[in-house]
């Protein structure tokens, strides 16, 4: 039977959780939960993958059992604690990476209490899109970009995808909006920017008829079971 609907999960960090009561603690999901989700999704015959690789599947112009793999912010610990994961089951995923933050850390959260955490180097941003996956932007420094000036938000998403294809020196197709900020004028934004899908906060899974440049996704938290993840991909 064809897959009509296809779930974007969305990720964020991936080790372990800041302790009890941190902000956010429920956006860090364990490395061990992390496996079991995706060696669980491969043994009920889905094929994780990246944005690129999802394309073709929401355009009809491929069918099968797919899913969409996302990572928010281009974390350190995704590299460390899920890339083998899915270099071990032969999954692809895309990471939105924020480019003013290459080998920085996540500097947006600090007026929120939520703890630092580090963003992937040069090398290991590299890395990443040498072994098959997606790089993705996610602006140059993360702002809500529905509630900053028009001018300041263009430059994010322009600048951001220039920094990125300069790091990899390959094309940057997919963007992610920060905080899910998108209104029409943002979305009309990252069109013009040239980028050809955009993933939101919206939560069920992906359809053929959705606008490719405010996809849905499926968040993922700290605490899901291989059970609960692979419910939210049947039924969104």
């Amino acid at each position: 039977m064809t897959q009509r609907a296809f779930p974007i999960l969305m990720y964020h960090q991936v080790g372990t959780p800041a302790p009890r009561g941190t902000p956010s603690r429920s956006l860090c999901v364990a490395t061990d939960d992390f496996a079991s989700h995706m060696r669980w999704l491969k043994r009920f015959g889905y094929r994780g993958v990246s944005m690129r690789d999802l394309m073709p599947y929401l355009e009809g112009k491929k069918t099968g059992k797919v899913i969409g793999i996302t990572f928010d912010d281009g974390y350190r610990n995704v590299h460390v604690n899920a890339l083998p994961v899915l270099q071990e089951l032969g999954f692809t995923a895309t990471n939105y990476f924020v480019s003013g933050e290459i080998d920085g850390f996540n500097r947006w959260d600090v007026a929120k209490g939520i703890p630092q955490a580090a963003c992937m180097s040069k090398a290991e941003l590299r890395e990443w899109a040498a072994l098959g996956h997606e790089v993705g932007s996610h602006t140059s420094s993360h702002p809500r970009l529905d509630q900053i000036a028009p001018a300041d938000a263009r430059q994010e998403i322009l600048d951001s995808r220039h920094r990125l294809e300069d790091l990899i020196g390959g094309p940057v197709d997919a963007f992610c909006y920060p905080h899910g900020g998108v209104n029409a004028a943002v979305r009309d934004m990252v069109e013009e920017a040239g980028y050809t899908n955009a993933t939101t906060i919206k939560s069920r899974r992906a359809r053929a008829n959705d606008d490719p440049l405010l996809l849905p996704r499926l968040t993922v938290r700290r605490g899901y079971g291989w059970a609960r993840v692979l419910i939210k991909s049947l039924i969104g």
